[in-house]
């Protein structure tokens, strides 16, 4: 399994990263696994950009000093601080109609034990009115209540499939308080409090340590040096 690590100099380049990523699986059948930080931004869906309110949601994240764009992997908004940690396991199909709920499986699994080793008790499922709406989500409890920590989605090609997803790592009050007015803006129901991240949930703090965390167990163990490919 190949393993990209690092992030480019531009939201534009990094993105550009993760697409050749996916390409490359489908022309070569090697599995990839990348997991890293990306750039401050707010990323919104497909349904956001049919939305009436998008220009003024887009606005509201710029105002606030999120960088705008749009992805093709995922639902609702999501706000990527630069310690909010992104993740996406590639692997080769010949058949794009199987498969679908046994990776969603694999990979949520995988987060499961990843957050685990990170002294997070996280399970499946997510609070109502929470970011990114979806049914592949995971929480944890924190002061009582039930938080979202991560979301995961799947793009499906005729030569490859992507399972990835974001993992709120500690900056839960600053991406509540832009998702806020996004969702506000967006007329999407969205409740602050419903926004968890691993240290809100009691786990390791530190970015990087999240990042290795969750590579380990989405590649299965170290992966050989050789496999290894820094992104730049």
């Amino acid at each position: 399994m190949r393993v990209y690590r690092g992030r480019a100099d531009t939201i534009d380049a990094d993105r550009a990263v993760s697409e050749r990523l996916v390409d490359r699986v489908a022309a070569d059948g090697e599995p990839a696994v990348r997991v890293w930080r990306p750039h401050g931004q707010v990323a919104f869906g497909r349904r956001d950009a049919r939305s009436e309110g998008y220009d003024d949601a887009r606005a509201v994240a710029e105002q606030r000093g999120f960088s705008a764009v749009e992805r093709e992997v995922g639902g609702r908004a999501v706000a990527y601080t630069g310690s909010t940690v992104a993740f996406a396991r590639v692997r080769p199909v010949e058949d794009p109609r199987s498969g679908l709920t046994e990776r969603y499986d694999a990979a949520t699994a995988a987060l499961l034990d990843a957050l685990d080793s990170l002294g997070v008790d996280a399970r499946e499922g997510e609070p109502v009115d929470s970011f990114c709406p979806g049914t592949h989500s995971v929480q944890a409890d924190s002061g009582g209540q039930a938080r979202k920590l991560a979301g995961l989605a799947q793009r499906v090609r005729a030569d490859a499939a992507v399972v990835a997803g974001v993992l709120l790592v500690r900056d839960h009050a600053a991406t509540a308080a832009v998702l806020d007015p996004v969702y506000t803006a967006l007329d999407v129901p969205f409740d602050p409090g419903t926004v968890g991240s691993v240290a809100r949930a009691g786990g390791e703090s530190d970015p990087d340590a999240v990042v290795a965390a969750v590579e380990g167990t989405l590649v299965g163990g170290e992966p050989d040096a050789s496999a290894i490919e820094r992104v730049s």
